[in-house]
């Protein structure tokens, strides 16, 4: 039997996100399974999947906001911009100020323009740039525009700062650690990354892997699923009739006339089960853009 929905995994340093996608398939003894953000090896936190039939949201998901919180190492900086990878000099001494670091952190807040790390997935020439970089090859990516919301200093000590941001997605937190340390003149590294939203996904919902793993040998694992009516808040939500459903299911045209200044559209059978989204086509004409539901479920049930 098919398992469907939404889950916000914690996910553990040391895995990546793939790992985790991996785990979860034989966890959960379901094939499709895909996450909505890719997160480094080293870093924690929301790791959204999408499981079953509800692998199809993905394409809402690519230009999500994202929050992190973490923390900036001064004194050297690495070739990978993280705690993982090799000194790229001497370590200095370093002697900041909070009130010298938040003002340094105001001038990455806003649209900017930020080079990706070499190690990274950026493909160069259909080529991920990690694996150039870790056969020592010449590495040149472009900079590309992101907006950071919020950026802040949240403390310091010794050589190191903690912060808070809120991102678009495509933006590196580790460029963000690299490039302090080279306007400061000490160099730096990102030395830890939580993640703790993702859209509307916070790390309130997350689960730890070995409480999915637990959950499952009891057959409780959908319990640990996020609610549909909960995803995608942008999008209202309309309950469907009989009449429309069986229309939805077959990708028919349907009248929501109480939607007629929505774009898209949730369209529920029940408080629970999501059968499709809708994009509006005219007036208050609605068309699945993806339909959700198995066409074998009986309508009404």
């Amino acid at each position: 039997m098919s398992i469907n929905g939404v889950l916000i995994i914690d996910k553990p340093a040391g895995m990546t996100s793939h790992d985790v996608v991996n785990r979860v398939r034989r966890i959960l003894q379901e094939r499709s399974v895909g996450h909505l953000g890719t997160l480094d090896p080293a870093a924690t936190g929301v790791l959204p999947l999408v499981i079953g039939r509800m692998t199809r949201l993905a394409q809402f998901y690519t230009a999500s906001e994202k929050s992190y919180e973490g923390v900036i190492r001064f004194g050297f900086a690495t070739d990978t911009y993280d705690g993982e990878g090799q000194p790229s000099g001497d370590t200095q001494a370093v002697s900041l100020s909070l009130n010298q670091l938040r003002e340094l952190a105001a001038h990455f807040r806003g649209v900017i323009e930020q080079v990706p790390p070499p190690f990274s997935a950026k493909k160069i020439q259909g080529v991920p740039a990690y694996k150039l970089a870790r056969k020592q090859k010449e590495v040149t990516l472009k900079p590309v525009q992101v907006d950071i919301k919020e950026f802040e200093i949240t403390g310091t000590e010794q050589d190191r700062a903690m912060f808070r941001a809120r991102v678009t997605s495509g933006t590196y937190m580790r460029s963000i650690a690299h490039e302090m340390g080279q306007q400061v003149g000490c160099g730096a590294h990102l030395a830890s990354l939580r993640r703790t939203a993702l859209a509307e996904f916070a790390i309130e919902d997350a689960v730890p892997l070995d409480r999915l793993l637990e959950a499952a040998a009891h057959d409780a694992a959908e319990d640990l699923f996020v609610h549909l009516r909960k995803i995608l808040p942008q999008f209202p939500c309309v309950t469907a009739t009989e009449e429309i459903i069986v229309r939805v299911r077959s990708g028919r045209t349907v009248n929501l006339p109480e939607l007629s200044r929505a774009r898209l559209v949730k369209v529920f059978q029940g408080q629970k089960e999501l059968l499709a989204i809708a994009s509006r086509v005219a007036g208050t004409l609605f068309h699945p853009k993806i339909v959700l539901a198995a066409e074998a479920q009986a309508v009404g049930r």
